[in-house]
């Protein structure tokens, strides 16, 4: 099971390098800091769609209710630490304030992959 875990939070954080570094839009980082705003929340659904792949590709089907539940909580945690960032965070990529609220916010999201992924064993 150790194994399953450890692959788990792999694809997980493949996942999320890849939708938050490669696949964002311009449109999507400008809409994140408004609540509601449609290319905001899809930034985040995407995030729980593809931790619904992960976690499936790893428990199977069988866990399909349990697999969606763990989906939506990434999407709304996804949705309201990247709300908090664009809202109290520093813009400012030449400030220390700016790296470390990047680095609390990417804390964020892998911690809640930690959870997910404990939830799973």
């Amino acid at each position: 099971m150790i194994d399953a875990v450890l692959f788990l939070l792999v694809l997980l954080f493949i996942k999320h390098w890849y939708i938050d570094f490669v696949n964002q839009t311009n449109e999507e980082v400008a809409s994140k800091g408004i609540y509601g705003d449609g290319a905001g929340l899809g930034h985040s659904i995407k995030h729980g769609f593809a931790t619904l792949l992960c976690i499936l590709s790893v428990t199977g089907s069988q866990f399909f209710g349990y697999a969606m539940i763990l989906a939506f909580i990434d999407f709304v945690v996804h949705y309201h630490v990247d709300w908090l960032k664009m809202n109290y965070g520093n813009r400012d990529i030449t400030t220390p304030a700016f790296w470390n609220h990047l680095g609390l916010d990417q804390l964020a999201h892998y911690l809640t992959y930690l959870f997910i992924a404990r939830m799973i064993v």
